[in-house]
């Protein structure tokens, strides 16, 4: 005797049937959704991918941790960030140090060099094409061909002057000699920080890097400055670089300027002001 319930009951085959069929709609809504999710996810992507990485080159007499306020900031701006280790020895070696290390950052970049480091990154972007914008911070901007010791003796009021410095040989691979020059720290904290602390500039002079004495009068390369947009923040109390040199460097160059009451590290002294004016060339570099 068949039961009552036997005619209600969906037959096993076509009860199958209906939740593949089931089965098949949920997948392609979760597909739906995960492909309205990623294009939703893709712009960010792009638009982050789109921001230049930001390189920070700092100078003689000092290290990469002079960047330590600017770096913070920029990162969390949302900007990749890297503080590059000059090694000092002369802007040929030292561009050419540099320009590896651009050659390995995929997409734009913006360059930033302090006091000497101006010098470098000038040199290391010429014929770069991935380097978008140049940003000054109390920087040297050699022309071609133009030593960095001429311009340091452009106008008075430099207080770097020869007894201010500590000449130290030492031997290179060729076994001839070199020379190193210090920053006095009798002299430290007036000439190159004078609006930090004494205690932190005296730590600052103890730890400073030196810069080879062949690098003042080696004549520069060629000037990306010609072609590549730049900024300069003017330090108007520097006692390193003369405010009027940096007023023509940063003229000549046709600089877009921003002038801070700071002494030779406006980096470590204003860091909001510096930072600011990177992010302006950043985003004018698109």
């Amino acid at each position: 005797m068949s039961s009552p319930l036997r005619n209600t009951l969906p037959h096993p085959g076509r009860r199958f049937g209906r939740l593949l069929v089931l089965a098949t709609l949920v997948g392609t809504l979760l597909t739906g959704v995960s492909r309205t999710a990623d294009a939703a996810v893709a712009p960010a992507q792009s638009s982050h991918a789109a921001k230049p990485t930001i390189v920070l080159v700092h100078g003689a007499w000092a290290d990469a941790s002079g960047w330590s306020a600017e770096l913070e900031d920029l990162r969390n701006a949302g900007y990749d960030t890297i503080a590059v280790a000059n090694p000092l020895r002369g802007l040929t070696s030292d561009a050419a140090y540099l320009r590896s290390v651009l050659d390995t950052i995929p997409g734009p970049v913006v360059l930033v060099g302090h006091s000497y480091g101006g010098a470098v990154i000038g040199g290391a972007a010429a014929g770069a094409a991935n380097v978008k914008a140049l940003v000054y911070v109390a920087a040297f901007v050699p022309d071609r061909n133009e030593p960095v010791g001429q311009l340091a003796r452009l106008n008075p009021g430099s207080l770097v002057t020869d007894d201010a410095l500590l000449a130290r040989p030492y031997p290179l691979p060729d076994h001839t000699t070199g020379v190193d020059l210090y920053l006095r720290c009798g002299i430290f904290h007036q000439a190159f920080a004078a609006d930090l602390p004494k205690r932190t500039t005296a730590t600052m002079c103890a730890s400073q890097r030196p810069l080879a004495a062949a690098a003042f009068s080696e004549p520069a390369g060629p000037a990306a400055w010609r072609t590549i947009p730049s900024w300069y923040l003017l330090a108007t109390q520097d006692q390193t670089i003369p405010p009027a040199t940096q007023d023509f460097m940063a003229a000549r160059a046709h600089a877009t300027v921003v002038r801070v009451r700071a002494s030779h590290v406006a980096m470590i002294s204003h860091p909001g002001a510096t930072t600011q004016l990177i992010l302006t060339a950043a985003r004018a570099a698109g």
